[in-house]
Formats: structure tokens, C-alpha cells, sequence
């Protein structure tokens, strides 16, 4: 079978399996059956990785990141790989995990390159990755590069390093999306994540309760990129979000909007 021809059965085979499940109502984790009740701002910190990746950022903003993670009590902070080993060392013995974005923002680059930047960030203290996909090479349908990139960030991890793998949703189609997520199943990542923030587009609950349908009730799922608030926090999280990336963490859990891109 043509490339061609096996990459439009895969598409079509995933594409029924949703439609069937969505019309029958036995899809097993749907955006009504993950909905919690609503969440007391205590509680959705924990979902949340506090995250500063602006270009620019100065010392500083990471000191103040570290402190405003550990007076809240988010999940972990979210860093640009230089600056995992200056993180970790203020956040050492604070419980506060380090999480490090790899390939960042435009997951384009050589496949070798994206695996030793995830493992020196492990080295200088992530207990986290999150890597952006080779959209391109999604978008070409060279699905198996798309694999063995998510493979070899895979590899380089330790055995209690989370993987998750951003698809960036507002650059792909419906199918794409769930290309993207199948990969990242396949390819044995811990969770799919929505969106680097600095794209077109953030996280939408539509997204989040795509993602997880194709995911299952397993996987993790982070939502990221627009989150400016305590509603659509939590939204996402009924949708089927288990982990939040914020840069407005602190207007999220306290009742206040903020804006910008995370």
C-alpha cells in the first residue's frame, strides 16, 4: 500500500471511531463525564504549571516566578531550558516540580538537536518536559518523523520524567488533531498538550474534549495558551484537562482576568 493510501486509512479509521462513539454516547471519557463540580481555587493550583517563557525574561522575573509557585502552591514552574538549573536550585526542597519546554515554540528543528536539549534540561533538574511537534512534518503527512521525533525525546528521558508533547491545535485541521494525539499515544507520550501560547490561538474547551476522546481516560491532557481566568480554568477541566499552563496563575486562583498569550 502507497504511503499516501495508508495515511488516509489510518485518518478514516480514527475519524469513524470518534463519529461512532460520539453517536452512540459510549464514548468512554466525554466532556459530561469528566465534569467536576467546581473547583476552590486551592485545588485548581494543583493543576496548574506556573510558566514564564517570554522572550526577554531577566532574573528577576524567575525568582519571582519561583516564590509565587511555592506561595501558592502550583503544580511546578514551566521554563525556557536555560533557565531549568537556576530554577531548580530555588525550588529545591520546596516540593514545587521543574517543568522545561523542548523544541520551543516552533518544534522545527533536527530531531538530535530537540534530544540532547532534553537531556541536559533533565540533568540541570526537569522532572518535565514538554516538547512541541514537528508540525511541519505532521502537515506533510511524514507521520512516521512525526513518531520518531516524540520517540527520541522519549529516550532521553529518565523513567520519572513526564513527557508531554504540544500539537499546537490552532495550526492543525480536525484530522491533524487527531493524528497528533494518536502519535503521541503511540509513541508512548504521558500527556498531549493544546498549544505553546505563541501562536495563533490558545486552548479551547472544543480541543480539550477532542484530545481527550482520542486520548482516553488515561492520558493526561494539558491545556495551555489564553487561560486569563478562573472560569475558563475550570471549564477546560470539565472538558478533560489535567494540567493547566498558565502565565496569569496568580489571576487564575485569585478571582482577577489577566492578559496575554499563556
Amino acid at each position: 500500500m502507497e504511503n499516501k493510501d495508508l495515511i488516509d486509512k489510518i485518518t478514516k479509521e480514527v475519524m469513524n471511531r470518534l463519529n461512532e462513539k460520539m453517536e452512540s454516547g459510549k464514548e468512554g471519557t466525554t466532556a459530561k463525564e469528566v465534569a467536576k463540580p467546581l473547583i476552590s481555587p486551592t485545588d485548581l493550583a494543583r493543576y496548574i504549571d506556573h510558566t514564564l517563557l517570554k522572550p526577554g525574561s531577566v532574573k528577576s522575573q524567575l525568582e519571582q516566578l519561583c516564590n509565587e509557585a511555592v506561595k501558592y502552591n502550583f503544580y511546578s514552574v514551566c521554563v525556557n531550558s536555560g533557565w531549568v538549573e537556576f530554577v531548580a536550585k530555588r525550588l529545591r526542597g520546596s516540593g514545587v516540580k521543574i517543568c522545561s519546554v523542548i523544541g520551543f515554540p516552533l518544534g522545527e528543528m533536527e530531531t538530535r538537536s530537540k534530544a540532547f536539549e532534553a537531556r541536559n534540561a533533565i540533568e540541570n533538574g526537569a522532572n518535565e518536559l514538554d516538547m512541541v511537534i514537528n508540525i511541519g512534518a505532521l502537515k506533510s503527512r511524514n507521520l512516521k518523523l512525526v513518531e520518531e521525533d516524540i520517540r527520541a525525546i522519549k529516550r532521553a528521558c529518565r523513567s520519572s520524567t513526564i513527557l508531554k508533547v504540544i500539537i499546537e491545535t490552532s495550526l492543525l485541521t480536525e484530522e491533524e488533531k487527531v493524528l497528533a494525539c494518536e502519535i503521541a499515544k503511540k509513541a508512548d507520550a504521558d500527556f498531549v498538550k493544546t498549544s505553546t501560547g505563541f501562536s495563533t490561538a490558545g486552548a479551547t474547551v472544543a480541543d480539550i474534549a477532542l484530545m481527550r476522546r482520542v486520548v482516553g481516560p488515561t492520558m493526561g491532557v494539558k491545556a495551555s495558551g489564553g487561560i486569563t481566568d478562573y472560569n475558563k480554568a475550570v471549564a477546560l477541566i470539565q472538558a478533560g484537562a489535567t494540567r493547566l499552563g498558565c502565565g496569569s496563575s496568580i489571576a487564575v486562583v485569585t478571582g482577577g482576568t489577566a492578559q496575554g498569550p499563556y
